[in-house]
């Protein structure tokens, strides 16, 4: 039996279709970094309406060259994260470089001598991390922590309760600009481009996911896991103790209760946990890091201009950071099923 196709009655017809709108919520879910970009969207615009310092070329330029040591770090931190590793005591390598290179400027060795030195004592002590937390089974977490008290006690000895001048040695570093820029700020960006380059196009970058996501699974697939493991470990010193220059160039000395160490370190944590990097491993963006940074600065800048009291900043710190980490997540799972 065949079944025909009534027409349709006149003036009846197919109801016509929604107009699509341009804005699109899916779109939306599609940028990397959505929430976390929400949140430092209305920090600005809110401190900009009530602050007329905030949104000048001075101010901006002074908040991105306040980020730029802990730029560095976590430049390093998030490759090693992404590798499942971890290093707490990248502040402590900070204050011992600077307390090491203070120490022979101050004694009158060359800046050449005390630049290499900083360098190298910073890469040497990520690389015992590295062997420890390689060799030893120790979690990274409990063995760098407890390398961090270690190094806090030796930047006590070296500065032996006294600050350490360098009086206008490695001034041009950490006060001269180029076309306006400072010097820290290039310094900074250069190593964050880097760094994201070898994650994105390289072999050693590729491992480095790899790794984090499953690291049984990487050795079977024939990467050197543990080969890999000290040269992050390795690398994040050698990023540590050009912090640690980075810093005593600014700072025009090196004193044992300075602003390195545990404090520096939470920072730079922070910055790269709210960029979205793993804690578990597996992911990690460069740029993720850099915007928690700029956010991070961006909150302690508008603290300040708006004549908050010291008492309440750190509690203010703490729930942006809390909203932009939550802010974050909740994208991330969205557009997981989606």
């Amino acid at each position: 039996m065949s079944v025909k196709t009534l027409p349709d009655a006149p003036g009846v017809s197919d109801p016509p279709e929604a107009p699509r709108s341009r804005f699109s919520l899916d779109a939306l879910r599609s940028v990397p970094h959505a929430g976390l970009i929400a949140v430092l969207a209305i920090v600005v615009v809110f401190t900009a309406v009530q602050s007329a310092t905030f949104a000048t070329d001075r101010n901006i330029v002074n908040i991105l060259s306040q980020v730029s040591v802990n730029a560095v770090l976590a430049a390093g931190l998030t490759l090693l994260m992404t590798a499942g590793g971890m290093d707490f005591s990248m502040g402590s390598n900070v204050a011992v470089t600077a307390a090491v290179a203070a120490k022979l400027l101050a004694d009158g060795q060359s800046t050449g001598l005390a630049v290499m030195v900083a360098l190298l004592l910073g890469t040497a002590i990520g690389l015992v991390n590295g062997l420890v937390v390689t060799f030893t089974n120790v979690a990274p977490f409990v063995a760098t922590l407890a390398s961090a008290t270690l190094l806090d006690g030796v930047a006590l000895l070296v500065h032996d309760g006294n600050t350490i001048s360098i009086g206008t040695r490695m001034f041009a570093l950490g006060n001269n600009k180029i076309l306006g820029v400072p010097y820290l700020l290039v310094v900074a960006v250069l190593v964050l481009v880097a760094t994201a380059l070898v994650m994105r196009f390289t072999v050693f970058g590729r491992d480095a996911f790899a790794i984090g996501g499953n690291e049984h699974v990487a050795r079977l697939s024939g990467i050197n896991v543990t080969a890999r493991k000290l040269v992050l470990y390795g690398t994040t010193g050698a990023l540590s103790g050009l912090a640690g220059l980075m810093l005593l160039s600014r700072l025009g000395s090196s004193s044992p209760g300075g602003t390195a160490g545990l404090s520096l370190q939470l920072s730079v944590v922070a910055a790269v946990v709210i960029g979205g990097t793993s804690l578990a491993g597996g992911y990690g963006t460069v740029i993720g890091t850099a915007l928690g940074l700029v956010l991070l600065g961006v909150v302690a800048n508008a603290l300040n201009l708006l004549d908050f009291s010291s008492n309440y900043q750190p509690v203010s710190v703490g729930a942006v950071l809390l909203i932009a980490a939550i802010a974050n997540e909740m994208h991330k799972a969205r557009s997981s099923r989606h």
